[in-house]
């Protein structure tokens, strides 16, 4: 168990599967570049969504909610600045709204405490419905009124395969598939994005913390 100047810190582990869509107008060129590349539209706004599948914050198990994040990015990932918002599943306990809020802000370091490097602008977390649903090879994210996204892979020249950058150091796991969105609405924090037809991002993560 670690410690920061709050108290120590439980050990953490999130698995389960992350889809983000974003206003790139191709394949987002921050998985391969770490950040060094600059978006396609030189700026990144995005929505994402998270469904654990297994996971725990010390004593208090977090398997079965999900998650919505807003991310805006005014340049190259790796220079920060980033402003960012979190929705937690209002299925969540006290003690698992917590956890949840400590891991996607950063606070509980690990594979998400970049967060607490790279975001300057928190706006905070709060309670709503988020849905995770998975309907063939489509992901679909509601998050109350906020986010309202589906995303799917990318056709390849084999059907039965997704296009998948793989082995890859991107911070959310070494494999993504190549996505696009279907739908990618967000009405939030005074933001309007319309994403439909933009990159996104289908990834399969096993996120720890903090000793990581």
């Amino acid at each position: 168990m670690a410690e920061d100047d709050g108290g120590p810190i439980p050990n953490w582990a999130i698995r389960g599967e992350l889809i983000l869509n974003c206003n790139c107008t191709v394949f987002c060129p921050c998985v391969v570049s770490l950040g060094k590349h600059p978006p396609t539209e030189g700026h990144c706004q995005a929505w994402a969504g998270v469904r654990i599948d297994a996971g725990h914050f010390g004593e208090t198990d977090l398997a079965g909610l999900n998650v919505g994040l807003l991310l805006e990015i005014p340049g190259q990932m790796a220079r920060g600045n980033w402003m960012a918002a979190a929705y937690i599943d209002e299925r969540a306990d006290e003690a698992a709204y917590d956890a949840l809020v400590a891991i996607f802000s950063g606070a509980a370091r690990g594979t998400t405490g970049l967060f607490s490097v790279l975001v300057s602008d928190f706006k905070g977390a709060e309670r709503a419905p988020v849905a995770f649903e998975t309907e063939g090879t489509t992901r679909r994210l509601t998050v109350g009124r906020a986010i309202k996204g589906a995303v799917h892979p990318v056709a390849g020249a084999d059907p039965d395969r997704e296009i998948v950058a793989t082995n890859t150091q991107y911070w959310m796991g070494p494999d993504i598939t190549v996505a696009t969105a279907s739908l990618g609405r967000v009405r939030a924090f005074g933001r309007v994005w319309d994403f439909d037809g933009r990159s996104a991002e289908i990834c399969q993560i096993d996120w720890h913390g903090p000793g990581r």
